[in-house]
């Protein structure tokens, strides 16, 4: 009768733990951070052709400067034209925790998937939240990018036209997180999990998409 008891509460304490949400890898803690009004922008115009900015790292994904007329700020653009699970890449090493984040995007092709993405408070490649537009859902969701899983925090509804240029900003302050399309607020929502990180450009599956005019601002 004895040694029920002993077994009983080791196994009430295997379960308990096995239920207990994974941790984030977590590199860069509150605190850090560019200084208020610090600025990082990017129109690719003095990139070369074909390869990808200096201070770039490439997570996943084909991604290349390519000169496109029509574009926000002409002559270049940088489009990613693979295809693969997540496609994304960091833009510099430059750490950001409360900070305004804008792209101008244009959604090209996919038959999988038609998306655009910001994604920030990067730890790691594989770790970082994504404010992403669809174009073939019409929605601009935001998810949190943890261990290599992605799972969605808020969806929302908005118009994403196929071919156009359009703008996807982020702002975030502390654990407050507002998405926007286009100058319109999609999300408000609320998540703790990274405090600070780099910040980057993100696309789905076999999503043909191009960025220009990329800014951040720490607030």
């Amino acid at each position: 009768m004895r040694r029920r008891l002993l077994i009983i509460p080791l196994m009430v304490a295997t379960l308990v733990i096995g239920c207990t949400r994974s941790q984030a890898t977590v590199k860069y803690p509150r605190g850090q951070g560019g200084a208020a009004g610090q600025a990082l922008r990017w129109n690719f115009d003095a990139d070369k052709v074909g390869g990808v900015p200096a201070g770039v790292e490439v997570f996943s994904g084909t991604w290349e400067v390519i000169k496109d007329a029509g574009a926000p700020s002409s002559p270049n653009v940088l489009c990613q034209t693979g295809s693969a699970q997540y496609p994304a890449l960091s833009l510099s090493d430059k750490v950001f925790a409360d900070f305004v984040a804008t792209a101008r995007f244009k959604p090209v092709s996919g038959s999988v998937d038609r998306a655009a993405g910001i994604i920030f408070r990067i730890q790691d490649k594989d770790n970082y939240y994504i404010l992403r537009a669809n174009a073939l859902e019409d929605n601009v969701n935001l998810y949190r990018y943890s261990g290599g899983s992605r799972s969605l925090i808020k969806e929302g509804s908005a118009r994403v036209p196929s071919g156009n240029w359009q703008e996807l900003r982020i702002e975030v302050k502390g654990e407050t997180m507002r998405g926007f399309l286009n100058g319109a607020l999609v999300i408000e929502t609320r998540d703790d999990d990274f405090k600070a990180g780099r910040v980057g450009l993100w696309t789905k599956a076999d999503s043909v998409t191009c960025f220009d005019n990329v800014e951040v601002t720490a607030q």
